[in-house]
């Protein structure tokens, strides 16, 4: 029988890789996309097309602020697994946005929390937490059993949703779990995201589109890994026997530093000569070290990272490397103009 699974934020990063995967083992997937003014389905188009007469991609216009939507959906639909990916997830935007990215992360969570537990279907749930929860002040490994301590408006969110699933578990005995993800990159990231951001002028600069990339803390350590490989993890807590809470992560940390150096070294140049810092980009409260401790992933789930830091590197440098040579095509042509930093 074909499992059916509603995603909420398909469209972002993380939605399109849960999707394939989930696709390739022949699921009949459901998501959610914010209605606006433009269409920003660009990441999933493919799965849209490939998809488009078997009916085993469908998407919604729908809402984490919107309940009665959220409940209509769900009820319709019948999933056997919910995963919510939906949030305002940049850092910085939160502390400029911090209501907004507060009642997504929270009022979101609690909308499908009580939907499914009022379902007459069994169905399982997927949080997705965030290794921010942590707030990084100590260098050491991060597990489960780490103490949380919130360092910023997104993160302090999160860490509601990730309280209220275990509270939701505890109290009605549902199928519900947290994936604490670190950072988890691709091709696909949001080129606000730094290691976007890196990659996109590495390539920029390369073939002359760009001069420079102005960027904030560069000492800022973070546990990488490739977003392809985190879905597997998700899907991998709901098929698990019982429900729980679980680290993913590479268990290496690196700096933003040492990122540049691995991105500029795939085209043969030296990041110091592009890259200036600008207390702009500095955050309130920045955290400063973050580092993972998946055993219990590799242990109960049997999930290992896949890409090396290095190959995710070279992978995002080399998408974006595509994505530039069409860029000079038209500057070339005369049809649009270089611009010195990238408009971010």
């Amino acid at each position: 029988m074909t499992k059916k699974a509603f995603i909420t934020g398909i469209s972002g990063q993380d939605g399109y890789y849960l999707s394939k995967l989930l696709l390739d083992k022949n699921y009949e997937v459901h998501g959610t996309v914010r209605r606006s003014s433009s269409i920003n389905t660009f990441r999933i188009d493919e799965l849209i097309s490939k998809h488009s007469e078997s009916k085993m991609f469908n998407l919604y216009y729908s809402d984490l602020l919107d309940q009665s939507s959220l409940s209509n959906l769900i009820n319709l639909i019948e999933p056997d697994e919910v995963y919510n990916l939906a949030a305002q997830s940049h850092v910085s935007v939160s502390f400029k946005n911090p209501s907004y990215t507060s009642q997504v992360s929270t009022i979101g969570p609690l909308a499908l929390l009580e939907v499914i537990k009022n379902s007459k279907k069994d169905i399982k749930y997927y949080q997705a937490s965030s290794s921010e929860m942590y707030g990084g002040k100590e260098k050491k490994p991060l597990s489960e059993n780490s103490l949380f301590d919130p360092r910023s408006p997104y993160a302090a969110a999160k860490l509601f949703a990730h309280n209220l699933t275990k509270i939701y578990r505890d109290s009605y005995g549902m199928f519900a779990v947290n994936g604490i993800l670190f950072n988890h990159e691709s091709p696909l990231r949001g080129e606000t995201f730094v290691t976007r951001k890196i990659t996109r002028a590495v390539a920029r600069i390369k073939l002359g589109l760009q001069g420079k990339l102005t960027l904030g803390n560069l000492d800022s350590f973070r546990d990488w890994g490739f977003a392809g490989d985190y879905v597997e993890a998700m899907w991998m807590m709901l098929q698990h026997d019982t429900p729980d809470d679980w680290v993913i992560a590479t268990g290496e940390t690196y700096s933003v530093r040492n990122f540049l150096e691995a991105a500029f070294k795939e085209v043969d140049l030296n990041y110091e000569d592009y890259v200036v810092t600008s207390e702009k980009y500095f955050r309130p409260n920045e955290v400063d070290y973050l580092l993972g401790d998946a055993k219990k992933a590799h242990t109960e789930l049997g999930w290992t990272p896949k890409t090396s830091f290095n190959d995710l590197v070279s992978m995002m440098v080399e998408s974006d490397l595509l994505i530039s040579q069409r860029e000079k095509i038209l500057v070339d042509q005369n049809l649009i103009q270089p611009t010195w930093e990238y408009p971010i």
